[in-house]
């Protein structure tokens, strides 16, 4: 059976909520209103939903059956209260977020006016380019709701070519800090690696490193702690001590992610048996 269409309104037309407008306007539901304010946005809304209105937040509310809040975390309670307050909730709406820090509480007071709660959270970086429509289809959601809702949440997943991943409320905050020590972290060693290759000398150190950190991201993604290599894991502490030495003129910041890294990467290794206890403590003992 298909499930039914709803009158869907955005808030707002950033990168996140245009592109998931659009997924869930081609599974066929209709799109009520989009909030834009900048200018920016409204080329972004024109380009992926143009034949949606650009409404403000309680027009959209006024006309649709589920609005989706795609606003800053810090700015999602504020908002949602204000608008509850005001009295622009109705009872039976509902009404979903993408805040990936939050589950459903950070709704409660659209819930103590009758509203029905989702939290979708794509775990994907957007572009707010119709790209990301096809990227959806790789993409995994973390949905929170109560349990009679979790259905309408896991489908709209489905409808948007994505895969549902249920999340508990009290799991939201360790959920979205892996996600972002995986995918924020990622950019920055990269950054520093990328600074070092340009200061001995390597004018195009993406192409430098391309390979490899494809190949090593996916090695890790499907053999976990098994795909541990590199002098830490093989307990080559000379030659942790020679990068050391290498980097001592170098910002402070890539010293130290090294050092931590490296701590951390050695007490895998230990913990799986490619290393000593004794071989572990030299390296710690190296990497003060």
């Amino acid at each position: 059976m298909d499930a039914p269409r709803l009158g869907i309104g955005i808030i707002s037309a950033g990168k996140v909520g245009t592109v998931l407008g659009a997924a869930l306007s081609a599974s066929g539901h209709r799109i009520t209103g989009i909030h834009a304010v900048s200018e920016a946005s409204r080329v972004r809304a024109d380009a992926l939903l143009p034949q949606a209105p650009l409404l403000d937040p309680p027009e959209i509310l006024r006309r649709s059956e589920l609005v989706l809040f795609a606003v800053p975390d810090d700015v999602l309670g504020e908002l949602v209260a204000g608008l509850a307050a005001a009295g622009h909730i109705q009872p039976g709406q509902l009404i979903a977020h993408t805040a990936g820090r939050y589950g459903t509480s950070i709704l409660q007071p659209a819930l103590d006016a009758g509203a029905f709660g989702l939290a979708i959270h794509p775990a994907m970086t957007f572009t707010g380019m119709s790209m990301d429509l096809t990227r959806l289809t790789d993409c995994v959601f973390a949905v929170t709701a109560e349990e009679a809702m979790l259905p309408v949440a896991q489908a709209l997943v489905v409808e948007m070519r994505a895969e549902p991943v249920v999340i508990a409320e009290a799991d939201r905050a360790s959920y979205h800090a892996a996600l972002a020590h995986a995918a924020n972290h990622l950019n920055t060693i990269t950054a520093q690696s990328a600074d070092i290759l340009r200061r001995i000398g390597v004018e195009d150190p993406a192409n430098t490193l391309r390979a490899l950190m494809n190949a090593s991201l996916d090695n890790a993604l499907r053999s976990g702690a098994g795909a541990l290599t590199g002098p830490v894991s093989r307990g080559d502490i000379g030659t942790v001590a020679a990068h050391l030495d290498a980097l001592s003129g170098d910002p402070a910041e890539t010293n130290n992610s090294y050092r931590s890294l490296s701590r951390a990467t050695a007490l895998r290794a230990a913990q799986r048996g490619l290393i000593s206890q004794g071989t572990l403590q030299e390296l710690l003992r190296v990497l003060e």
